[in-house]
C-alpha cells in the first residue's frame, strides 16, 4: 500500500501481479486476453420489447442530455431487469455526463450496471471509467479501477497522472510517472503536461524544470504551447513570477494569449499588480475580447472555453451546480428562487458569525460595485457557490462530502470562506471551478491557495 503524506489517497501497486508472462510492453500496458466489449452479444430492440423498449432507450438519451442522471440510471436498471441490452455508446455518454456534473453516486451506479451488462471490458472503456471518476473528484475510485485493470495503455497512465494532479494529489501523480518510466515505457507529450501540473501542485519547480529538459533531451518531444503554458502555470503556482517571466522570454516560439493570461492570473494572486497590469495590456493588444470588467479591475481573465460552454447551454455568469443525493441543483449569485431560500440564507447568516470568530475577514475587493461595506459583505455571502453549499448542508447526510461545480473561477473570498467553513462543519467540500478541483478539508485546500 502507498500513502500520500498530508491527507492523500491510498492505493495498491498492482503493476507486477497483473502482468502476463507473455505480455508485451510496446503499448504501455500489461496484457491479458479479454473479449471486446464492442463485440458483446447485443439483442435487437425489436426482438426484446418493441416500441416500449425503444421509447425507454430514447428516454435514457434525453435524460442524459438534460442532466437527469438519476432518472437515466433508473431506466437502465429497469431495462436490465427486462433483459434488454443497452449499447455501449449510451453508457459512455452517461459516464461523460456524470463526470461533467460531478455526480459521483450516479457514476458508481452506471459503473455497476455496465459491469453487469458487459463483464469483459476493453481498455478504452476502462479509461472512460477512470476519466469519469477523476472528473467526479474521486481518485480513490479511479485507483480502485486502475489497480484491477487486466490491461493498460498509454492513455490509462495519462488519465491517472493528470487526474491526480487535477485533484491536488501531486505526489501520487509524480510517483505514477516514475513507476511508468521504471517499466521501460516511453511517455508522450500529453503525459508531461500532467507531470508539470503535478509539480505545480507540489510547488516543486526544480523537479518540474528537470522534467521539462528531459522531455526534449531524453524523449525527443518538441514543446508545444500547451507545455509552455503548463510550465508558466507551475512557476506561477510556486510564486516564482520572475522565473516565469524569464522562462517566457526564452521560449522558442512567440508566447500566445494563454501564456499571458496564466501569468496575469498568478500576478494577481501573488499581489504583483504591476506585472499583472503589463500582462493585461498585452492581452488587450492581442485580443481585447479575452478581458472582462473583472480582468481590467485587476482580478481574473475570462476563459474562452467557458464562454462557449455558457453560450451553448444558455447559462448565466456565476452559475453553480450542486449534487445532492444524486440530483443536480442549480444556483446563481443572489438567487432566491429556491423553495428553501429562507433556510439557506438563515444558515449562511449563522455561519457568518462563526466564520468571523474563526478568523474570516471578508475580501470585499471582489465586489466591484460602489456600495458600503455591509452591502458588499452580504453580496459575498450570496455568491452562488455558498448558496449551493448551504443547501447541501441542509439536505445531505451529516459528514458526507459536498460536491459543487462552479462554471467560472471561484473568487478569492469564497475560497477563504470554504476553508474556514470546512473546519467549522467538519465536512469535506469538493469544488470544481473552471481551473481545477479544490478539496477543502479541516481549514485547508488541496491547491495550497494557488489556483
Amino acid at each position: 500500500m502507498h500513502q500520500q503524506n498530508g491527507g492523500g489517497i491510498y492505493y495498491s501497486n498492482a503493476g507486477n501481479n497483473q502482468q502476463s508472462s507473455a505480455g508485451s510492453h510496446n503499448d504501455g500496458m500489461t496484457h491479458s486476453r479479454v473479449p471486446s466489449d464492442m463485440q458483446s452479444n447485443e439483442e435487437s430492440v425489436e426482438a426484446t420489447g418493441g416500441s416500449q423498449v425503444r421509447s425507454k432507450i430514447e428516454d435514457i438519451d434525453e435524460f442524459t442530455k438534460e442532466g437527469k442522471l438519476k432518472e437515466a440510471v433508473d431506466l437502465l436498471e429497469l431495462l436490465q431487469k427486462e433483459g434488454v441490452q443497452v449499447e455501449l455508446p449510451r453508457y459512455l455518454a452517461l459516464m461523460k455526463a456524470c463526470g461533467e456534473n460531478q455526480a459521483l453516486e450516479v457514476a458508481k451506479s452506471v459503473h455497476q450496471h455496465l459491469l453487469k451488462s458487459m463483464p469483459h471490458l476493453e481498455v478504452r472503456t476502462y479509461n472512460r471509467i477512470l476519466e469519469m471518476y477523476s472528473n467526479c473528484g474521486s481518485m480513490e475510485d479511479a485507483f480502485a479501477v486502475f489497480d484491477q485493470m487486466p490491461r493498460r495503455n498509454l492513455s490509462t497512465w495519462d488519465i491517472m497522472i493528470s487526474g491526480c494532479a487535477k485533484n491536488g494529489y501531486g505526489e501520487d501523480s509524480v510517483e505514477l510517472f516514475e513507476e511508468f518510466k521504471r517499466s521501460g515505457l516511453k511517455p508522450d507529450g500529453q503525459m508531461f503536461t500532467g507531470v508539470f501540473s503535478a509539480c505545480g501542485v507540489l510547488c516543486d519547480i526544480v523537479e518540474g524544470m528537470l522534467h521539462f529538459e528531459s522531455m526534449t533531451k531524453d524523449y525527443g518531444i518538441v514543446p508545444t504551447m500547451e507545455h509552455y503554458v503548463s510550465m508558466v502555470d507551475m512557476l506561477g503556482s510556486a510564486g516564482c513570477l520572475n522565473e516565469a517571466l524569464e522562462f517566457i522570454e526564452k521560449m522558442q516560439v512567440e508566447p500566445g494569449l494563454d501564456i499571458w493570461e496564466t501569468l496575469m492570473r498568478f500576478s494577481r494572486i501573488h499581489g504583483n499588480m504591476e506585472l499583472g497590469d503589463r500582462c493585461a495590456e498585452l492581452i488587450q493588444l492581442l485580443d481585447p475580447s479575452r478581458l472582462n470588467e473583472q480582468s481590467r479591475a485587476g482580478l481574473i481573465p475570462i476563459n474562452p472555453s467557458d464562454l462557449a460552454r455558457q453560450k451553448e447551454k444558455k447559462k448565466l455568469s456565476g452559475q453553480n451546480l450542486l449534487d445532492v443525493r444524486s440530483r443536480v441543483h442549480e444556483y446563481r449569485a443572489g438567487d432566491r428562487s429556491h423553495p428553501d431560500h429562507e433556510r439557506i440564507y438563515a444558515l449562511l447568516n449563522g455561519l457568518k458569525q462563526q466564520m468571523k470568530e474563526a478568523g474570516y475577514v471578508p475580501e470585499t475587493k471582489f465586489v466591484l460595485h460602489d456600495v458600503d461595506q455591509e452591502v458588499k459583505e452580504e453580496a459575498l455571502m450570496a455568491h452562488s457557490e455558498r448558496l449551493a453549499a448551504a443547501q447541501g448542508f441542509l439536505t445531505s447526510a451529516v459528514r458526507s462530502p459536498l460536491r459543487i461545480i462552479k462554471n467560472l473561477r471561484v473568487c478569492g473570498d469564497c475560497h477563504n470562506a470554504f476553508k474556514i467553513i470546512s473546519k467549522i462543519v467538519g465536512r469535506e467540500i469538493i469544488a470544481r471551478d473552471s481551473k481545477r478541483f479544490h478539496h477543502f478539508r479541516d481549514g485547508s485546500c488541496s491547491c495550497n491557495d494557488y489556483w
